[in-house]
């Protein structure tokens, strides 16, 4: 395997998660007697640009597929962070009627619907089928496509180049990372900018975040990798922002290298951080693997206590990030028998490897369990505040991230 940036033969493991299912692969009841494919889990960090990646064991093609059941617009608090940023990016980049606006995997509309309120010409790019008709309910124009090169080429031949490109969450979910930025350089206008939001792998290391990792995710990245994959495509890093967002992310303000963006303090400000935490090193990407082992034990060792116990524990939840828990973990419905989940495109399915089951929010009211797992541990304030009724019980929240804590 070779590194997806720079192509230099990867072999220092940062960390190996044995195999499990795509966490998105959720069961359904005509699915759930069949067998399910395991793919392997394992990380690399390049030696020469630090890249941290995954081997593509499953096609991206694959593990979007037309039925994908993650919706962005069932979390208040990412529509409230959206609509922020529209508000600030309107005014800061003066954007107008004669704007063009373009947002890579738009999923449902959860942030160009903020776009179109203010009167801004937008598209959305979204490969999956079930969320890009959402979008379209909310009369937002989108192409079911993949994004890259090719893509880029052929948009621009037939309407033109977007004075912003807006890229949250999907730099992670690229396989051909080279393709993908060089797309962008292709569709962005000569003065345009790209905001590019991603997880921050110094936050992912320093808060034993290992359950953002599945196949989904093929890099992870620091600020110095990225600026290095983007200025090996001609664009220029202007401006970057440090988010609470999935547990601590980063917002790049990018753009053509000579555009008349000025670049800011916070871009040598956060690599000297990243300089000091020791990310510019390889020894920085060593003995990840023990925080990952206790973090899954300390969990795994709770839930048994609960059982030996006789007290009941219910998940909420049915985040990705949670099927990377429960099935490193070896967690099945003896020791957790049901996830709550807001949203209906989950309700009714069968997580993926540990197949419990995923249920409507009114199972709580119904069995008062004594503990409910907070899975999406970076959504726990919101779910808290949302099921705060189950304090009437004494009933109690527990996440297992950064590490085991009844909040």
């Amino acid at each position: 395997m070779k590194c997806r940036h720079c192509a230099t033969p990867l072999q220092d493991v940062f960390l190996d998660l044995g195999s499990a299912p795509p966490s998105n692969a959720f069961l359904t009841a005509d699915t759930l007697g069949a067998p399910e494919a395991w793919f392997p889990l394992k990380l690399f960090t390049c030696r020469n640009c630090l890249l941290v990646q995954v081997d593509e064991v499953q096609s991206h093609a694959k593990l979007f597929a037309p039925d994908y059941v993650y919706h962005s617009s069932f979390s208040r608090s990412w529509l409230a962070h959206a609509e922020r940023y529209v508000e600030r990016a309107a005014a800061q980049l003066k954007l107008g009627h004669d704007s063009l606006v373009m947002e890579i995997a738009s999923n449902d509309g959860y942030l160009l619907q903020y776009v179109a309120a203010r009167g801004i010409p937008c598209i959305g790019i979204e490969p999956t089928t079930g969320t890009a008709n959402v979008a379209r309910q909310k009369g937002i124009e989108t192409l079911e496509r993949f994004f890259g090169r090719d893509f880029a080429m052929e948009f621009v031949q037939e309407r033109r180049t977007a004075d912003l490109i807006v890229a949250n969450n999907v730099l992670a979910h690229v396989p051909d990372i080279n393709d993908f930025v060089a797309g962008l350089v292709l569709a962005l206008a000569a003065e345009g900018s790209i905001t590019v939001e991603f997880p921050h792998l110094m936050e992912l290391v320093a808060k034993h975040q290992f359950d953002t990792v599945y196949h989904e995710h093929f890099s992870y990245f620091s600020f110095h990798t990225v600026r290095r994959i983007f200025a090996a495509h001609g664009l220029k890093i202007w401006d970057v922002e440090q988010l609470p967002t999935h547990g601590g992310s980063l917002r790049l303000w990018a753009a053509h290298a000579n555009s008349r963006h000025a670049e800011t303090p916070a871009v040598s400000a956060l690599l000297r951080i990243e300089a000091d935490a020791g990310m510019q090193d390889n020894t920085y990407y060593q003995g990840f693997q023990a925080q990952a082992d206790a973090v899954k034990n300390d969990c795994l060792g709770f839930l048994l206590e609960q059982r030996r116990a006789g007290r009941r524990v219910a998940g909420y939840g049915a985040a990705a990030k949670g099927n990377t828990l429960l099935n490193y973990a070896g967690v099945r419905p003896d020791l957790l028998p049901y996830v709550v989940d807001a949203s209906p495109h989950k309700q009714g399915h069968w997580l993926p490897g540990s197949r419990i089951p995923v249920v409507a929010e009114s199972r709580l009211r119904e069995e008062r369990p004594d503990f409910v797992l907070i899975l999406p541990w970076n959504l726990r304030e919101e779910i808290m505040a949302q099921l705060s009724y189950v304090r009437e019980w004494d009933g109690q929240f527990v996440v297992a991230v950064p590490q085991l804590a009844i909040l």
